[in-house]
């Protein structure tokens, strides 16, 4: 087999294909990187050769990605993720979307208000978001505008607030729903009687 190069930090040697397909992945990742920093209201961050955060407003979101997949092959939605930054009064939204052709990861991050917490789907563009969307509106209670389905597919029998948000109690609301039932089994009972048992109470734990 043709061996055309080596790389230095290691002494591994490389194909004549690898070594092509290095040389385009670094010349589309110059390219992408031009091609953000043109775009107004709009900031990067190469964080590797294969990693790039790209910080953006929402109202310019949904063509930041439509661009990316269009124009930079960005063709695959990995996943769609939500931070409450409950003190800020904001929900951030992250959009990872991978490339083939040159093997890196954009995650597009944006932010919207906690209320009413209503942004566009893009399900137009992606048609996997339509799942990440309804998992973020059943957790978190975003409502993407446009979106397939928003109807609950995990916590179907829930009648709680959505429960990852930042204001939601846990410990709360399980007191509100549901009732306590005394718990003193034999084996517990047996242990007690050896000297164990339980040492400390959860309810000392919280004080």
């Amino acid at each position: 087999m043709h061996r055309s190069g080596i790389f230095p930090a290691r002494g591994i040697t490389e194909t004549a294909q690898e070594t092509v397909y290095r040389i385009m992945s670094k010349e589309l990742n110059i390219w992408l990187d031009d091609l953000l920093s043109d775009i107004e209201s709009v900031q990067f961050k190469r964080k590797s050769s294969r990693r790039v955060r790209v910080d953006v407003g929402s109202e310019a979101l949904p063509a930041l990605l439509e661009l990316l997949q269009g124009r930079a092959s960005y063709v695959h939605l990995s996943a769609i993720s939500c931070v409450d930054w409950i003190e800020e009064d904001e929900f951030e939204l992250v959009y990872h979307v991978w490339s083939y052709e040159t093997q890196s990861l954009v995650s597009a991050h944006t932010r919207i208000p906690r209320e009413p917490g209503v942004y566009l789907s893009i399900y137009d563009l992606y048609q996997p978001a339509a799942f990440f969307e309804r998992d973020i509106h059943e957790m978190f209670g975003v409502f993407f505008e446009g979106s397939p389905d928003m109807e609950k597919f995990i916590l179907t029998e829930w009648n709680g607030p959505p429960p990852m948000r930042k204001e939601f109690d846990s410990e709360a609301f399980v007191n509100q729903t549901f009732s306590w039932e005394p718990y003193h089994p034999q084996w517990l009972k047996e242990l007690e009687e050896e000297g164990g048992g339980i040492t400390t109470r959860p309810e000392d734990v919280r004080r």
